[in-house]
């Protein structure tokens, strides 16, 4: 996993958790240190032939990390053969490394295809949407405002008071940094819609944050998202930003948002893009607009077996239903950029 430098960004170093609420085999939540991981197969099936040869090197950002390391990495080695080896990350640094040389995966998969597009022409010429998830709060259960965050979650208190509450002095929020992490963008554009939303004051964005300058990556609040979800399990925060896949998968404590405000809903893509920031990445500055959050995968660099396999796996029946155990909403899926660029294995899954 990939760890981020910043004001309190660690390494997760939290014990493995055990995911049975959906019904998937294996235990245990993955490692944020920076190294990637692998699964190598046998060099013969069972009856002696001969296995494919070459690993599928794959570069996902750190909300997959649970999906891909403990359920579709090996997964795909047991049914196609070949080898897996997985590095995560915020999708907009796992970009600059690509675009510079610094990593050189096969396959990318990130929240938001335009953490992709920058990689246009000379890494990859198209990206597949597939599925797509949602921002949520999740709180930690021995916080001293659990009993208010269950009563959000369930409904019995009106939700505008989990902003007003957010606001309250020594309240410990925990984000990713907005000017790598898609998901610390969308907390923001979260924070944003809500304001609209239920008419809350014009500052209630600034000081929930704690600061006017919304894309800063200068705050106390902001984790690595490999290190986040650990840090609120050890109690020191009270709520966190976190994707609906990744409250089911780390059973996290959660609070669900209307579709109006919890980018998740691909008919609501035009009221998300009302909500923005402004973010500084390779020094310049720019500002980017909310939308659905979906997830993207494409290939990287000249197309090898093992990652069009990997690739085609995702898009097959058995790797969408794999993302329906995990949290996700599946998408049909919808190719964007040169078709004609797309190897043939993985064409013939998109009508999946």
């Amino acid at each position: 996993m990939v760890a981020i430098p910043g004001k309190n960004r660690g390494t997760l170093t939290a014990a493995l958790i055990v995911m049975t609420c959906i019904g998937l085999a294996a235990a245990g939540c993955s490692s944020s240190s920076p190294s990637s991981t692998s699964s190598t197969p046998s060099s013969s099936s069972t009856s002696g032939t001969p296995l494919p040869s070459g690993t599928a090197n794959v570069a996902y950002a750190s909300s997959i990390q649970y999906l891909n390391e403990k359920i579709a990495g090996p997964a795909f080695t047991k049914d196609k053969g070949y080898g897996y080896s997985g590095r995560g990350g915020a999708s907009g640094e796992l970009e600059s490394e690509i675009a510079s040389g610094e990593i050189t995966p096969n396959v990318f998969e990130s929240v938001g295809g335009d953490n992709i597009t920058p990689l246009e022409p000379k890494f990859t010429k198209w990206y597949i949407q597939y599925a797509s998830t949602q921002i949520v709060v999740a709180y930690n259960p021995k916080s001293k405002y659990a009993s208010d965050f269950k009563a959000y979650a369930s409904g019995s208190k009106p939700l505008t008071g989990l902003f007003t509450l957010m606001q309250t002095p020594g309240f410990k929020l925990g984000r990713t940094d907005p000017n790598i992490d898609p998901q610390g963008r969308a907390f923001i554009y979260m924070l944003e819609l809500a304001q609209t939303h239920y008419g809350l004051p014009a500052d209630t964005v600034s000081k929930i944050l704690g600061t006017s300058d919304f894309g800063t990556a200068n705050s106390s609040q902001i984790f690595a998202e490999s290190s986040l979800d650990a840090t609120l399990q050890s109690g020191q925060l009270d709520a966190s930003s976190a994707y609906l896949n990744q409250a089911i998968q780390l059973h996290l404590p959660y609070i669900t948002l209307p579709a109006a405000i919890n980018l998740g809903s691909p008919a609501d893509k035009a009221l998300y893009k009302k909500a923005s920031v402004t973010i500084t990445t390779k020094g310049k500055k720019s500002t980017k607009h909310g939308s659905p959050l979906a997830i993207d995968i494409t290939l990287i660099g000249q197309p090898t077996a093992a990652g069009t396999a990997f690739v085609a796996y995702t898009l097959s029946p058995a790797g969408r239903a794999q993302y329906t155990q995990g949290g996700y909403t599946l998408l049909t899926p919808k190719v964007t950029g040169d078709s004609s660029a797309i190897p043939a294995s993985v064409k013939s899954e998109l009508g999946s």
